[in-house]
């Protein structure tokens, strides 16, 4: 999903802001104290977000991960102890492996994350290359693969966290191409993760 302009320059909480959140009808993100309005998604990125729902849920049904859509979201950093500090996102797709962590007991904010998948947009791609992805590495030590999937192209650039704690890039490009996130023991074939995707 795309992320638009500020939609307030004074700092707020994280407790205004999901209080203000949970009840509005569009969704937003929260960056240290900021409130970011998200903008509407392109026919592409909504058919490469359906495809790779579809791939994943067929090949984690039965193991104790799941996936969830964009309209979960994740907490990046330790809001509680810094005042309008941290991250609060929706990812276009997330896994999570064994039971859910959750920040309250609304169980819409999620803790730890597994991989995070990403179709990048003009109007996010750096914002998902830059401050969210650095969120991602150093707030939350459960996540193993961050995936960014390109709907200009047939791209996708795999981030995979090393057991020293460094991050590996894999690229694919093709829709000839495959390939596996091993952390979920799930594969994923380019062709289909792009069926339907007409590319200018």
């Amino acid at each position: 999903m795309a992320i638009a302009n500020v939609k307030s320059k004074p700092y707020y909480t994280i407790e205004q802001y999901l209080a203000w959140e949970r009840q509005a009808e569009e969704r937003s993100e929260f960056i240290d104290g900021e409130i970011y309005a998200m903008a509407g998604e392109s026919g592409a990125h909504a058919d490469i977000s359906m495809n790779l729902a579809g791939m994943l849920q067929s090949q984690l049904k039965g193991t104790d991960c799941r996936a969830r859509t964009k309209d979960t979201k994740v907490r990046s950093g330790a809001l509680a102890e810094h005042f309008g500090k941290g991250m609060i996102s929706y990812p276009d797709m997330v896994v999570i492996c064994g039971e859910p962590e959750y920040h309250d007991d609304k169980k819409d904010i999620v803790l730890n994350p597994k991989v995070v998948l990403e179709v990048l947009s003009d109007s996010t791609e750096e914002f998902d290359r830059g401050v969210k992805f650095a969120r991602y590495r150093n707030f939350n030590p459960s996540l193993t693969d961050y995936i960014l999937i390109s709907q200009k192209e047939p791209r996708v650039e795999h981030y995979l966290r090393l057991e020293n704690g460094e991050w590996l890039l894999r690229e694919y490009i093709g829709l000839e191409s495959t390939f596996d996130i091993a952390s979920i023991n799930c594969h994923i074939s380019q062709a289909y993760l792009y069926d339907r995707v007409d590319f200018e």
